[in-house]
């Protein structure tokens, strides 16, 4: 089944080298190019995408607003930042909007690639520097002692490595444990945090300091 996606840049260039290369991806499939964000959210409304590669800076409309009208109405549709940009100014907003990926446009494309197909599987995707801005987010913000209560040491082990952009493999590699268990305190985190997907348990974690106690 292939990956259905929609590329937002106002660069023709950008826009036309990204083509160039994932469409020799036998599980991508462009299915349209928006030059702005306002086109981007007509595009996905009509198109319904699985992903979209959104840049941040756009006319009309930019990323970060396109990116919450997008998920207000598509929920199930993945956004990838793709942009210059890696200030936590930039990093934290895009994804209080809804995206699950933040990625630099220095990217390697086959990293690019294995981001978008990570975002199929439900994991959150970020560049190291904007993981770096996240984690410097983490490490200022003031802990709630109630929050802390509720999520046990190993379940706040798997928060800090979520947050990280890691998948359930590289997490039960790093802490030594199952992917099943790592599973199982996933699923517990967002009960506790009442938050429904890792993207969400990440921007929980920045707000509260959860992953730093």
């Amino acid at each position: 089944m292939s990956i259905r996606l929609l590329i937002a840049d106002d660069h023709h260039v950008v826009r036309r080298g990204l083509v160039f290369f994932l469409k020799t991806q036998k599980d991508i499939e462009i299915v349209g190019e928006a030059k702005n964000g306002q086109e981007a959210v007509d595009m996905v409304k009509n198109l319904q995408p699985d992903v979209v590669l959104m840049d941040l800076v756009m006319p009309e409309m930019d990323g970060i607003q396109a990116t919450r009208e997008i998920k207000q109405c598509l929920p199930k549709t993945e956004i990838m930042m793709l942009t210059s940009f890696s200030d936590q100014d930039h990093v934290i907003p895009a994804i209080e909007a809804g995206a699950a990926g933040y990625q630099l446009k220095d990217i390697e494309p086959d990293e690019l690639v294995a981001s978008i197909r990570k975002l199929m599987n439900g994991e959150n995707t970020l560049h190291p520097k904007a993981t770096n801005h996240l984690l410097t987010r983490i490490n200022k913000s003031e802990t709630s002692p109630h929050e802390v209560h509720q999520l046990t040491r190993r379940e706040k082990d798997v928060l800090m490595e979520l947050t990280k952009g890691k998948s359930n493999k590289e997490i039960a590699n790093a802490l030594y444990i199952t992917e099943k268990t790592v599973k199982t305190h996933i699923s517990n985190i967002f009960t506790k945090l009442e938050v429904s997907d890792r993207t969400q348990a990440a921007l929980y974690a920045v707000k509260h300091g959860l992953a730093s106690s």
